[in-house]
């Protein structure tokens, strides 16, 4: 069997054990992390690993992995376990089939292909009576694609608690095999609005809520304006805001007293994201008034961005291997919430984003073939 066929297959296997994000699947069958952790650790312990499940929440294990190495550094692969929903999907989501020189299902590139890839690669490594250079940490984590990076962030504390230092870190997701050194943080701001209801008949009677958050969105779209026009500081780009949700009124004759709004803003290297909430809770006190405002981080998550400078170490071995250029990405990653646990930090994977959460997930086998043998170099530097 052709070494395709062999990384074909191993990635069919993996699509045809369902991992859908609980916060998007409605069928208990396909439904958690589990069985594709416990597949993933059965596999790890048979390759000679050192085998941790970390139950994070909800009976949703976070898989790590040790495999020991010949020298002092230390390599973390992290892929998450999760992936997105199914139902919008036009093929058999969870078939693993194998045709056009390419690999269906969900999860086929996003993102279960990382995890083939790198225990073929550990396996070969055995089977040669060899161990990897750095001590390798394959890492499965749960609720990437929903729900806060829980997994990622129990990671991050995971390590702190051993003390352990991380020399290189390999966040897998589809990148065409290109080095990915940056992407935009995020933090979300959920604002309501306070006024005083009164008969529609009598608007001077009450303050309107809703005219309130119509002047909070004016003030929102010209930060964004301003925003577009600044000159990047990185190859991320500039920050960008968006208001996504808006939500109010209680009757068409009452002046409504109540009105819910939330602003995204993502993030450029170098803005600290409460920084920018008070900046943004500040500009809507400011033209709601009379009416007031409260303001909190949604889901009191906040994420800085992540920036890797294209000439650290990581990043030129990695281009030099793959022969692409360092790029950045418009979609985030578990980097956000790994910050500096590693000396160095990269997204890095077989595939396009283009295929990623589609009616038809899919990735071509010579870029699993080509991402292999860039992950065999990368385990023996």
């Amino acid at each position: 069997m052709t070494e395709a066929l062999v990384l074909a297959e191993r990635v069919a296997e993996l699509v045809r054990i369902p991992s859908v994000n609980p916060l998007q699947a409605v069928d208990a069958a396909i439904t958690g992390e589990r069985r594709l952790a416990e597949h993933l650790a059965n596999r790890a312990e048979a390759l000679g690993a050192e085998v941790v499940l970390d139950v994070v929440e909800d009976d949703r294990p976070n898989l790590y992995a040790r495999f020991a190495g010949d020298g002092e550094s230390v390599l973390v692969v992290d892929v998450h376990l999760d992936t997105v929903a199914v139902g919008h999907m036009t093929v058999d989501p969870f078939d693993g089939r194998i045709a056009d020189d390419r690999v269906y299902g969900r999860g086929a590139v996003d993102t279960k292909a990382t995890f083939a890839l790198v225990l073929s690669v550990l396996e070969e490594l055995r089977a040669a009576g060899r161990r990897p250079a750095p001590t390798v940490y394959v890492v499965g984590t749960i609720a990437e694609e929903l729900g806060g990076l829980t997994g990622a962030r129990r990671f991050a504390q995971w390590v702190a608690e051993r003390d352990l230092r991380i020399d290189r870190l390999v966040v897998g997701e589809p990148t065409l095999c290109a080095p990915v050194h940056g992407h935009k943080g995020a933090v979300g701001v959920e604002f309501t609005v306070h006024g005083h209801a009164a008969h529609s008949g009598y608007p001077e009677l009450g303050r309107n809520a809703v005219s309130a958050a119509a002047r909070i969105v004016g003030a929102m779209d010209a930060e964004q304006e301003r925003l577009a026009s600044g000159v990047p500081t990185t190859p991320v780009g500039c920050g960008t805001l968006s208001v996504t949700e808006i939500r109010g009124g209680l009757a068409r004759n009452i002046v409504p007293d109540r009105c819910e709004m939330f602003v995204g803003r993502r993030l450029v290297p170098g803005e600290d994201p409460h920084a920018v909430f008070h900046q943004l809770s500040a500009m809507a006190r400011e033209v709601a008034a009379p009416c007031t405002v409260e303001s909190r981080i949604g889901d009191d998550l906040a994420f800085p961005a992540f920036y890797t400078p294209a000439q650290d170490p990581l990043i030129e071995r990695l281009a030099a291997l793959s022969g692409e250029v360092p790029t950045t990405a418009g979609y985030g990653t578990n980097c956000m919430a790994y910050g500096a646990l590693a000396a160095s930090t990269v997204v890095f994977g077989p595939g396009s984003i283009d295929q990623a959460h589609q009616a038809v997930e899919w990735v071509d086998i010579a870029e699993l073939v080509r991402a292999a043998d860039i992950y065999r170099q990368l385990l023996t530097w």
